[in-house]
């Protein structure tokens, strides 16, 4: 089975993160990476810029709406993901628990759905085997 898990911050996260030096925190992430690498449950995984370069698209209006960042509230702002591959969900729950993050972060885990959960009838369900193809890999092109 395969997770993600969505780094969270709150306020008082980020407010605590500017008394950690940066290449403490830089090493504790890469052990972390390091071990899920070693455990061969890795998948992929990135940090995210800063919420001011970032923008959002509503499609509460025709056409949607594109608006800059900084939007919403920290509570709501992803700072980085993990895909993991993992033989359940309690196993899936061990690694999230070992990520070095502190107070007021938080780690939203969710299942990645597979193209098999999929009506296989679907045009676009049947296609993604051949965008995989053209990919020239084994992961989902969409779901």
């Amino acid at each position: 089975m395969k997770y993600m898990l969505v780094m969270r911050a709150t306020d008082a996260a980020l407010e605590a993160s500017k008394n950690i030096d940066f290449e403490e925190m830089l090493n504790a992430m890469g052990r972390y990476n390091e071990s899920l690498i070693k455990a061969g449950v890795l998948l992929a995984g990135d940090g995210l810029s800063d919420p001011e370069e970032g923008f959002v698209v509503d499609f509460d209006s025709d056409p949607p709406l594109v608006t800059d960042g900084p939007y919403g509230e920290t509570k709501e702002l992803f700072n980085g993901f993990w895909i993991i591959q993992t033989s359940s969900k309690e196993e899936a729950a061990e690694w999230a628990k070992r990520c070095p993050l502190g107070p007021g972060s938080k780690l939203e885990v969710r299942r990645v759905t597979e193209s098999d959960e999929f009506d296989q009838n679907n045009e676009y369900v049947r296609k993604e085997a051949g965008w995989r193809e053209q990919l020239g890999t084994d992961k989902p092109v969409v779901g």
